[in-house]
């Protein structure tokens, strides 16, 4: 076991070897959040003490082996005045300061950037929909290369089953307001070093907020059971300088102009397959392996009968909307462009020579 085991060390942002305690915290509610966790720590400590102290004591000065005999007596007034009050008092000391921290986590009044957040079987969707960066969107998936250590079952690195293709990005000291959704099932976006958690909830719009205080690296995973690959449904946040954000917002923006795609457009088979095999890379090989062989449960596309189909409508309907209730989530995070290229890179890989060619105004007109 010990040769089979990888080194690790502590991640910046992320869990470390042996930790007990709560993440370091990069913003002011994570530091309440931590003192609140300590407080009610102590207090649930001191009742533990002084109730079993109280019972180990009478049940050892009035044993019935040194003579003492059990008393005879009804109620007390007092006792029940005193039991009750007590823990009335207690609720109420608990409850202030709870409420304090409550209140202001969920204060998401005047942000300097708003992120929308949805939550994908197993990925997330992050749309800038106000601030610096608003128009910018794009899919955040677990980076191939860790997927492809777990299934080879070597991992490596210290952030293994955390980093992620493309990370959310945040400038540092702006209030960034979190609104969370889902595209099927229930997921939680929650990064404990920023002190968020929220659950995503398909058809309903919740709302957080976080201001990092410190640039850096923080991870965190969906907490909510989600499915079979719940565990490969990991977060990771960019908080950059106001200098170094700006950047990045001009060379998303320029990306996103450059991979804008006309549906209408007419491509050639070379074309759209060279572009489906970087989808294909990126987006479905975790699952459908390299080959198209697929893995256990996971359905090959060498061969499938749904690829091989001359009714394009089959296929396009799968990448859309999913089937097997998830086990092949739904892509409509994808352009038009991005489904017909990965479409018609699996009709025309591997084995499959079917030489049909799907264009993205079958996807267009599939979607409506």
């Amino acid at each position: 076991m010990a040769t089979s085991a990888h080194a690790v060390n502590d991640l910046p942002g992320g869990p470390a070897v042996n930790q007990l305690n709560l993440h370091p915290a990069v913003t002011k509610i994570a530091e309440e959040q931590h003192w609140l966790h300590g407080f009610m720590m102590i207090i649930c400590v001191v009742i533990f003490i002084a109730v079993f102290a109280v019972m180990f004591y009478s049940i050892w000065k009035h044993r019935k082996s040194v003579g003492h005999k059990p008393a005879t007596f009804h109620e007390s007034v007092t006792v029940e005045i005193l039991w009750t009050l007590a823990p009335f008092i207690i609720v109420i000391l608990m409850a202030l300061p709870a409420t304090k921290v409550l209140v202001a986590s969920k204060d998401t009044t005047n942000a300097d950037l708003t992120v929308k957040v949805t939550g994908y079987q197993w990925k997330w969707g992050y749309d800038y929909i106000k601030g610096e960066g608003e128009g910018l969107a794009y899919i955040s998936t677990l980076d191939s290369s860790q997927r492809a250590m777990s299934n080879a079952g070597k991992p490596e690195g210290d952030d293994y089953l955390l980093r992620v293709d493309n990370p959310l990005v945040v400038p540092v000291g702006k209030k960034v307001r979190v609104i969370t959704t889902a595209n099927d099932v229930i997921h939680s976006f929650a990064v404990n070093s920023l002190g968020i958690k929220q659950d995503a909830i398909p058809g309903f719009v919740r709302d957080t907020w976080f201001r990092a205080e410190k640039v850096g690296t923080y991870y965190g995973q969906c907490q909510e059971l989600c499915g079979k690959e719940h565990a490969y449904m990991p977060i990771q946040v960019k908080v950059l300088s106001g200098e170094d954000y700006a950047a990045w917002v001009d060379t998303e923006k320029k990306k996103q102009a450059a991979k804008a795609d006309d549906p209408s457009k007419v491509w050639t088979l070379d074309d759209l397959s060279k572009r489906g095999e970087k989808v294909y890379a990126a987006n479905c090989a975790a699952c459908h392996q390299a080959n198209g062989k697929g893995a256990g449960p996971i359905k090959p596309l060498d061969g499938a009968a749904v690829v091989l189909n001359a009714d394009h409508a089959k296929q396009i309907s799968v990448l859309l909307n999913g089937q097997n209730n998830g086990a092949m989530p739904s892509w409509k995070a994808l352009s038009d462009t991005e489904i017909a290229a990965v479409i018609t890179f699996t009709k025309n890989n591997w084995s499959n020579k079917t030489g049909q060619l799907v264009q993205p105004a079958e996807v267009l007109a599939a979607r409506k």
